[in-house]
């Protein structure tokens, strides 16, 4: 019986070409201003074609086949949505991936911080596959990335935590919170308070024990994204210390 051939995973050609085939020029103009791309802002200089999130996640599916190497070059792209999209292709082919690939996407993540260089980016991958990968390994990376000079990469390291997070483990995120707590980025407080009030959704005293020694000195932003659904009560009292 013939075997059917396998098909040629899709080039990195293709796959701009069916991206930029719905390029929107209004929504490229409002994902510019969106993302702080004015000079001195944190995306400054970045390009969008103009592509929604649920039009890339429709490709995702078509395109889940590329080849590592054609994610790697999609993802130095100079444009917003590409790099966006490789790393959705990353974290689905990680999901789905043996050992072997999971140990090679990490690796790519980590050798490609410069791309994942927005919030969104690292918000949409880090925990996906920098927190899957550590689940059952040493955490030492991630405290490496919190004392980068890179923003994205201190982002990264508190973002990976929320994959930890969600399995009721806490030790990290608290002590990368408390690493940065004096971080002078706006981002990475808001990163940082995030992560605190995931930690409170699931066990608020282990949240309480965090505020009732670093309240104080926490930036202002960190602490209301942490105390965001405590009580109203707690909420004013922490605030007004």
């Amino acid at each position: 019986m013939k075997r059917t051939p396998t098909p040629a995973p899709p080039s990195l050609r293709q796959i701009q070409t069916a991206l930029r085939a719905e390029a929107d020029k209004e929504v490229a103009q409002s994902s510019k201003r969106f993302f702080k791309t004015a000079e001195g802002e944190y995306g400054a200089g970045d390009k969008f074609l103009g592509l929604r999130v649920p039009h890339l996640r429709r490709q995702v599916k078509i395109f889940e086949a590329a080849s590592l190497e054609t994610i790697r070059k999609l993802l130095a792209s100079g444009f917003h949505e590409e790099r966006l999209f490789a790393l959705f292709l990353l974290v689905r082919q990680f999901k789905r991936g043996d050992h072997t690939t999971q140990r090679a996407i990490y690796k790519l993540y980590l050798d490609s911080t410069a791309y994942v260089n927005n919030w969104d980016l690292v918000d949409s991958s880090a925990p996906q596959i920098v927190g899957s990968w550590l689940e059952t390994r040493k955490r030492s990376p991630l405290y490496k990335l919190a004392k980068s000079d890179s923003l994205w990469e201190r982002r990264i390291s508190i973002l990976a935590t929320f994959h930890f997070i969600r399995l009721h483990d806490f030790e990290d995120a608290i002590a990368l919170s408390e690493q940065l707590l004096h971080d002078s980025e706006d981002l990475i407080h808001k990163a940082s308070g995030w992560m605190l009030r995931e930690v409170g959704n699931r066990d608020v005293d282990v949240l309480i024990n965090f505020l009732d020694e670093h309240a104080l000195d926490m930036p202002r932003t960190m602490l209301r994204y942490a105390i965001e659904k405590l009580p109203d009560r707690q909420r004013k009292s922490y605030l007004s210390k």
